[in-house]
């Protein structure tokens, strides 16, 4: 019988019941007359400190407290695609018919999946197939883009079929399958739920070796996110955090997106929610919403239910993971996320580290962190899924050396700083080359070498250098102004402003450069790398700086990016003979040095 205690102090989301000997950390409480939901997460004898997930204003002493015996979990099934949710798997557009308002009501309880809706569930087993955790038993077709894989639940020990459902309409609430186990009799439905904090079992980890292609340039090409990898975004107000986040979730190539809104403005977060509906899967022509979950949970909603929001959006990004899907998870923002738990710390009085945040800041973030990778999952078939994870943090005044920036980049492996001063001049993604970095470039490399050119890495390199001379001769102009450099370094600034303009700037607008493929970064790429050196070997045959600043080929160059499109590549390679003859023609009008 769990047990049953009752309200005995009352701080803000942070709760202490007495009477409460026998619950566990973690479990699911309902609090007071109405019900709240609430999670254990501190225990002293048979006094517990509950978080709740809903507003505890009017709450009292002597208030009951129930027990429910059961994690904080969420029901991992066919109707999750397409959904908006709170924090604790709550459809908000289930909360708005309960409530017949634009407000949520507190203690509203809702399924998190329609129970009366009947999904075509088609079987994959037989009466008497031995079956173990994460087999697949059968498929229900959830929207036009997704097959929902019905799995049996990791912690369900292995046995023998022993009833299966034909093919039909069943609601998630029908026993499709029984399993036979040497403990017992194990019924099988559409769904099984699972603790948000408690990381779903895999067979073995993969190396994070085929990157996730964004069509973004600054990112596939130098700095490039692995499936499976783990990134953030830090930058300051207006730099274009969100943009940057709905590209990738737009553009890249994961087959299920999942964003989480932990704490953003109201303004912000109903900008998503309308947007989303309205793009466009770029590879099919859907929309968008039959492959992406929507998690939000606002800056006036509860701050506890901010905290579990990013544990239960990973929970449910590795249920697609289990069923052989890539899915990249976007977090906005996780500094919001570690403000909530800054203050539920505070509230329960104990010891702040560094700016207020509890002392285990570091190890929450490790553990949200981890549960990204690339793996070999449990059960049969065979599969591969991924889980990508990319963190936006909003540090206060863009100042990168605040804890939760810092932190954050000892558990990640791809770094795109956002510079405030070029959004300010309008160079958009705003990820500054200098600051950012990106630990997957070596192994992602062998893909890019097999899959679309052998030159990737060699011309990313060369491209990269220019840009990093750039800014040290930038210094040497600051002191002495551009006179004092030869042409050889005048010519180096020449070419990383062409990179910079034709090839890191990106509109995310432009019908043509909102998305760049593999083949057409590379073609692009080679143009500039390709041009100084000519330029350079020019130079040395005595052709002066100003007439290869004048050649024409250079505007069209840099327009190449939005007026060729991307199914007309052949375009870019007309454009390099282009500039071999640009060349060529100046090689024969310049005098010849002595």
């Amino acid at each position: 019988m769990p047990p049953k205690g009752r309200i005995i102090w009352v701080a803000g989301p942070a709760v202490r019941a007495d009477g409460m000997m026998g619950a566990k950390m973690y479990e699911t409480v309902y609090v007071g007359e109405e019900r709240l939901i609430g999670e254990i997460i501190k225990l002293t004898g048979d006094i517990a400190f509950i978080q709740v997930y809903e507003n505890t204003s009017g709450l009292k002493p002597g208030e009951p407290v129930i027990a429910t015996g059961l994690p904080l979990s969420v029901a991992l099934g066919p109707g999750m695609i397409g959904s908006v949710y709170d924090g604790v798997q709550r459809p908000l557009d289930r909360i708005a018919e309960v409530s017949r308002s634009g407000f949520i009501r507190r203690g509203i309880q809702v399924d998190p999946l329609p129970r009366d809706k009947k999904w075509r569930f088609t079987p994959t087993v037989k009466k008497g197939d031995e079956v173990g955790p994460n087999d697949i038993i059968g498929t229900v077709k959830e929207t036009p883009l997704i097959e929902t894989r019905i799995m049996v639940p990791p912690d369900t020990k292995p046995g023998k079929i022993t009833d299966i459902a034909g093919e039909g309409e069943y609601t998630i609430e029908d026993v499709i399958a029984t399993v036979e186990t040497k403990e017992g009799r194990t019924e099988l439905k559409l769904y099984h739920r699972w603790p948000v904090r408690r990381a779903r079992p895999f067979k073995s980890r993969l190396n994070p070796e085929v990157p996730l292609i964004t069509g973004q340039r600054v990112i596939d090409t130098f700095f490039p996110m692995a499936k499976g990898g783990t990134g953030c975004i830090p930058g300051a107000f207006g730099t274009g955090k969100t943009v940057t986040l709905h590209q990738l979730a737009k553009w890249s190539d994961a087959k299920v997106i999942f964003h989480i809104g932990c704490g953003e403005r109201g303004n912000e977060e109903s900008e998503v929610l309308t947007k989303f509906p309205e793009l466009t899967d770029p590879a099919t022509g859907r929309p968008l919403m039959e492959r992406t979950v929507l998690i939000a949970n606002t800056s006036n909603m509860p701050v506890a239910a901010r905290e579990a929001s990013i544990y239960t959006g990973v929970t449910m990004a590795e249920f697609y993971r289990d069923m052989g899907y890539d899915v990249l998870l976007v977090a906005d923002s996780t500094s919001r996320w570690a403000e909530a738990l800054r203050e539920i710390s505070g509230r329960l009085e104990e010891m702040p580290a560094e700016e207020g945040y509890p002392s285990y800041l570091a190890s929450r973030l490790a553990e949200f962190y981890e549960r990204a990778g690339r793996v070999n999952t449990l059960g049969n078939p065979p599969r591969v899924g991924s889980v990508t994870l990319v963190g936006a943090v909003s540090p206060p005044g863009g100042d990168f050396t605040e804890p939760v920036t810092t932190h954050t980049m000892r558990f990640i492996r791809t770094f795109w700083a956002l510079d405030a001063n070029l959004a300010y001049t309008r160079h958009y993604p705003a990820i500054n080359w200098i600051t950012s970095y990106s630990a997957y470039v070596e192994t992602v490399s062998k893909w890019w070498h097999s899959d679309v050119s052998q030159e990737w890495l060699e011309l990313r390199h060369e491209a990269y250098r220019l840009l990093q001379r750039e800014e040290e001769l930038l210094e040497i102009v600051r002191l002495l102004g551009p006179e004092a450099l030869p042409d050889e370094e005048k010519l180096i600034l020449d070419v990383a402003r062409m990179i910079r303009e034709g090839y890191l700037q990106q509109s995310a607008y432009d019908e043509v450069d909102a998305y760049c493929p593999p083949s057409k970064q590379v073609k692009l790429l080679r143009l500039f790398v390709k041009f100084h050196k000519l330029a350079e070997e020019a130079l040395r045959r005595g052709v002066q700086l100003s007439s290869i600043r004048t050649l024409p080929i250079i505007p069209r160059m840099i327009r190449a990016k939005y007026e060729v499109r991307n199914d007309a590549l052949h375009e870019i390679d007309e454009l390099e003979r282009s500039i071999e003859e640009s060349f060529k023609k100046l090689a024969t009008e310049a005098p010849v040095s002595a």
